[in-house]
């Protein structure tokens, strides 16, 4: 590569990173929870939350009635913060699925679908050994947020 092609190079790095800078973003109840991550990073017209268990708003307690119990509070916890920051579930463009027993998949689809009732998100999932908190299920979702 040439010096000319290389400063190029360095100059459209540079701008796309001060033209796109990571917004980290975290509500002062989850503050509260003093947990070691933000609830979503807003990159350009992008949001990334992190994965949500099925915990109740303001605690690490797991919301009661199995995977479908967590799934519907997983889901609403996405729901909230997206709103708190702009978005909506109907902007979501993908979502990763961690699931404990993968033999509850039915029963976490059956909660799943009621979230989007239009065109659905892209969507990856996974069996897992373990989740924090000992939970059933953590989803992770990629919104716009323009």
């Amino acid at each position: 590569m040439s010096l000319r092609s290389s400063m190029l190079l360095c100059l459209l790095v540079s701008g796309f990173n001060t033209a796109h800078a990571a917004e980290y973003l975290i509500s002062e109840e989850a503050r509260a929870l003093n947990l070691p991550f933000s609830e979503a990073v807003r990159v350009g017209d992008m949001l990334y939350l992190s994965g949500q268990l099925g915990i109740l708003p303001g605690t690490t307690d797991l919301a009661p009635g199995g995977i479908e119990g967590e799934t519907r509070q997983a889901m609403d916890n996405i729901k909230s913060i997206l709103e708190r920051y702009g978005s909506s579930m109907d902007k979501i463009v993908k979502c990763t699925v961690m699931i404990a027993d993968i033999a509850e998949w039915p029963r976490f689809n059956s909660v799943y679908v009621t979230y989007f009732p239009g065109p659905k998100p892209a969507r990856s999932a996974f069996a897992v050994a373990g989740l924090a908190l000992n939970g059933a299920v953590e989803v992770e979702c990629w919104a716009s947020a323009n």
